[in-house]
C-alpha cells in the first residue's frame, strides 16, 4: 500500500504508519515558520517553552523539562534567557518553596501569539488550493486524531 494516498479500509497499522510519516513533516513546517518569524530572536526550545507555559499557566520547571525532554538544568537555562527578555516570569510556589512556577508576561504572550498567527497564515495559504470537501476531510481526521491522543494523555495522568 502506498502511504501517499489514503485507501478505503486501511488497517490501524497502516494508519499509524501514515501518522508517523505525516506528523513529523507537519511539525518541521510549523517549527520552520515559527523560527522564520522570530528570525533569531527566539530558539525553537524557547518557542516551545512559551507555548507550553501558555497552555499550562503556573507550570513548574520540572513540568517544562519533561515536556522539552531535557534536564531540569537545561530547562532552567532556557527559562533564565526568557526571564531576562521579560517573556516569562518565574517565582517560588507559595506553599512549596522548592517548586518554581512559570507564567508568560504580556510580552511573552504577544511574541508567542505573533508567531502563531504568522504560522497559521502560512498554513492557510497552503490549504487555499484545496476544495471545501478536502478541507472538511482534514478537519474530521484531525478532530479524530486529537481525540485519540487526548485520551492517552488523560490515561497517563
Amino acid at each position: 500500500m502506498s502511504l501517499d494516498k489514503p485507501s478505503q479500509g486501511a488497517t490501524s497499522d497502516e494508519c499509524a504508519a501514515r501518522v508517523m510519516d505525516t506528523v513529523p513533516l507537519v511539525m518541521r513546517f510549523i517549527r520552520s515558520q515559527m523560527r522564520a518569524h522570530n528570525a533569531g530572536f527566539l530558539s525553537i526550545p524557547q518557542l516551545r517553552s512559551l507555548a507550553f507555559i501558555n497552555r499550562n499557566p503556573g507550570a513548574s520547571l520540572s513540568d517544562l523539562a519533561d515536556h522539552l525532554g531535557v534536564t531540569a538544568a537545561t530547562a532552567s537555562a532556557t527559562i533564565e534567557r526568557l526571564v531576562q527578555r521579560n517573556l516569562v516570569e518565574r517565582y517560588h510556589h507559595p506553599q512549596e518553596r522548592r517548586r518554581i512556577v512559570l507564567n508568560l508576561t504580556d510580552d511573552g504572550k504577544y511574541h508567542l501569539q505573533q508567531s502563531l498567527n504568522h504560522t497559521r497564515s502560512h498554513i492557510a495559504d497552503l490549504l487555499k488550493g484545496m476544495s471545501s470537501e478536502e478541507i472538511s476531510h482534514i478537519e474530521q481526521g484531525l478532530a479524530l486524531l486529537k481525540n485519540v491522543f487526548e485520551q492517552t494523555e488523560l490515561k497517563s495522568l
